[in-house]
């Protein structure tokens, strides 16, 4: 019974994958309105790379039995991370990731904790950048001090100073903030471990027509839009207005229901959808799991502008790792626009997906040979 739940299952990839196969033949042809995917779903976007589901659906049959259930028919969850598995089985196939780009919140470390150094996805991220792979954590947190983003990446920062990494191999790490708004760069002389990376290196064409004037006329409607979920839902909550982004959050000691929380998201995202200067300026309205916030710019940005920085590697040869994918205030989900993406729901399966990475490489180098 299993093996044949086994062999449908996986004609059923064969098929998708041949799908998503003709999707990028037509994409790359221009005309990728007429693939068999578009017609069946019309709001399907790039591929940046095939994605080998028949395979990768092997794989994650052998670990979560997925053939061998009776009564629990494959779920969202088997279906995300057979995606996942598919995705970096297609990069590793290809040759080196070149960068990783991770959100920080849920994706390295728990929501509202810091990157400790007992944590294990450093490990794991000193193994890639030994490698030669860059690493950007392109994160909402959007602070204008490399020191509190010291206070939340302590254990990382402190662990690559330690290191054996020659010098060129540490100064790979970025960190992006406030989604597109601020660079910093690893930087062993530093307390801090980082430093400002000046805006005119790294500032994407289309950004520098993003006008001071528009920024503060978004931001002041996006405020308004905020104030007014806090009087018709009657929430306990303030407002924090920052240089490039704002946001609301509860009181102390107050949490907010998830219905409340996108529904601020929704509101506020069509509000600014609806206004003349949020159709010229790009933004992101969130939901951070107990907050609101909305950011000029968004996450796509942000992995280009460490793209740009690193020297314009593609988007077939990066690789965004968050939690935050679903449409509705996710602002991972953006970055699928820049470059190949991984739906994580957990620090652990951050872990998880980093040791798949270094398996395949394993393998493939004893192929090699």
């Amino acid at each position: 019974m299993a093996s044949n739940a086994h062999r449908r299952y996986s004609e059923i990839m064969r098929d998708v994958e041949d799908l998503i196969n003709d999707h990028i033949a037509n994409q790359q042809s221009g005309a990728a309105e007429r693939s068999k995917l578009k017609l069946l779903v019309p709001t399907v976007g790039m591929f940046f790379t095939p994605l080998f589901l028949q395979d990768a659906f092997t794989f994650q049959d052998s670990r979560r039995f997925i053939s061998s259930r009776r009564f629990v028919a494959p779920s969202f969850n088997d279906v995300r991370l057979i995606l996942n598995t598919a995705q970096i089985m297609s990069l590793v196939r290809n040759g080196l990731v070149e960068l990783m780009t991770f959100d920080g919140d849920v994706t390295l470390y728990d929501d509202g904790d810091s990157l400790a150094p007992e944590n294990p996805v450093i490990r794991r991220i000193l193994a890639l950048m030994s490698r030669g792979t860059k690493i950007g954590i392109v994160t909402a947190a959007g602070y204008l001090e490399a020191i509190k983003y010291y206070s939340r990446l302590h254990g990382l920062l402190d662990a690559i100073h330690a290191s054996s990494l020659p010098p060129e191999l540490k100064e790979n790490l970025v960190i992006m903030g406030g989604e597109s708004n601020y660079l910093f760069r690893y930087s062993g002389s530093s307390p801090d471990r980082l430093a400002v990376v000046p805006k005119h290196e790294w500032l994407l064409d289309e950004m520098k027509s993003w006008s001071e004037e528009d920024i503060v006329e978004l931001l002041d409607i996006a405020e308004s839009a905020l104030r007014d979920s806090i009087e018709t839902m009657r929430l306990d909550a303030q407002i924090i207005r920052k240089q490039r982004g704002v946001g609301m959050v509860p009181n102390p000691g107050q949490r907010f229901a998830r219905e409340q929380l996108e529904e601020t998201v929704l509101l506020t995202q069509k509000i600014l959808e609806m206004s003349v200067v949020g159709r010229r300026l790009p933004f992101c309205a969130f939901n951070g799991g107990n907050d609101v916030f909305v950011d000029i710019g968004d996450k796509s940005w942000g992995v280009q502008v460490c793209q740009k920085f690193f020297g314009g590697i593609e988007g077939s040869k990066t690789l965004h790792v968050g939690d935050q994918f679903l449409s509705a205030g996710a602002n991972d989900f953006k970055a699928r626009l820049a470059c190949t993406t991984a739906w994580i729901a957990s620090p652990t399966e951050t872990v998880a997906l980093l040791d798949e990475i270094s398996d395949l490489d394993q393998a493939m180098e004893f192929k090699k040979k």
